[in-house]
């Protein structure tokens, strides 16, 4: 890590070095999809977001100006210890996945019917990550059988009645509840999020198992596979195959995790294609042969023509 990222010492700033197919633009467009976003500001094409790091809790300033490093200041607070720094330089390397080498996926997405105008549409945009797992799978919970706009509501709803924030000049920068906060609480303490008892049990149970060190990101990063990852998740009582895939390759990175009934997936292939039909999963598994161990980045690539 060290040997992409430096401290201004003059500036009180933090650079990382970004790959050659990155484009900060395409990936505050990304950030940018929905103005009920809770986890942080954007503003004057900066990204403000609070992090918990080291019993306390910052608030950063990211930025893009420089194509060839990304910019990050600390809000209201002296020069930070290097231990901050590296916390904050690892959060942001891992949210922008700067680590992935997209050469070969853009090769063969080149090649592709499908994702050719994907690449070209939105040339240097990251698989956005969701670092912290817990964040994660309540996330992938919220959303399910759901539409985008109202997953963003409940979560909203979530962070606000059992999230913590700090202010900065004005305004309230909110962090994601910690799985201790939500084990401890009844479905019916969840009543006031508006949403169904299943999702309310969904979320309070991951938190328990959490909680009780059942569940780690650590745990499902050692498997080094993803289908032995996916099915320690599927294991868990609420989450399925969607969501699993969905929290393997948002939050553990696995290139080849494969949301293959996502609906969002169906609609833009149908886009694409022009069909009045969603495909099959047959039809997507034919589409898709050619994107081994990069189905994650081909999703979310299509994704992007959707939201």
């Amino acid at each position: 890590m060290d040997r992409i990222i430096e401290w201004d010492e003059q500036n009180q700033e933090l650079r990382l070095l970004v790959p050659e197919e990155f484009s900060f633009d395409e990936n505050l467009k990304y950030l940018s999809r929905s103005s009920n976003e809770c986890l942080f500001k954007i503003k004057d094409e900066r990204i403000y977001k609070a992090l918990p790091i080291e019993k306390e809790t910052l608030v950063i300033e990211v930025s893009g100006e420089n194509g060839d490093y990304i910019t990050v200041r600390f809000l209201g607070i002296p020069s930070p210890p290097q231990s901050v720094r590296n916390a904050v330089a690892l959060y942001i390397h891992e949210w922008f996945d700067l680590g992935r080498d997209l050469g070969p996926f853009y090769d063969l997405a080149k090649l592709d019917p499908l994702l050719g105008k994907a690449v070209t549409s939105f040339y240097g945009l990251r698989n956005m990550g969701i670092p912290d797992l817990f964040e994660a799978l309540c996330w992938g919970i919220l959303g399910q059988q759901i539409n985008l706009t109202y997953a963003y509501t409940l979560k909203r709803r979530l962070v606000e009645s059992f999230g913590r924030h700090v202010v900065y000049e004005g305004d309230a920068y909110w962090v994601f509840p910690n799985p201790e906060n939500i084990a401890k609480l009844t479905v019916a303490d969840l009543d006031g999020l508006r949403m169904t008892v299943k999702k309310c049990e969904f979320l309070i149970g991951v938190a328990q198992f959490m909680t009780e060190g059942k569940l780690t990101k650590e745990q499902l990063l050692y498997t080094e596979n993803v289908k032995a990852a996916e099915k320690i998740l599927v294991n868990i009582r609420g989450i399925g195959p969607w969501t699993a895939n969905y929290v393997l390759m948002r939050c553990l990175r696995f290139p080849s995790a494969f949301p293959i009934d996502d609906v969002g997936l169906h609609n833009a292939i149908k886009l694409l294609l022009g069909t009045e039909k969603k495909p099959s999963k047959e039809e997507i598994l034919k589409l898709s042969a050619k994107w081994s161990g990069w189905e994650s980045y081909a999703t979310f690539y299509l994704w992007r023509f959707l939201y």
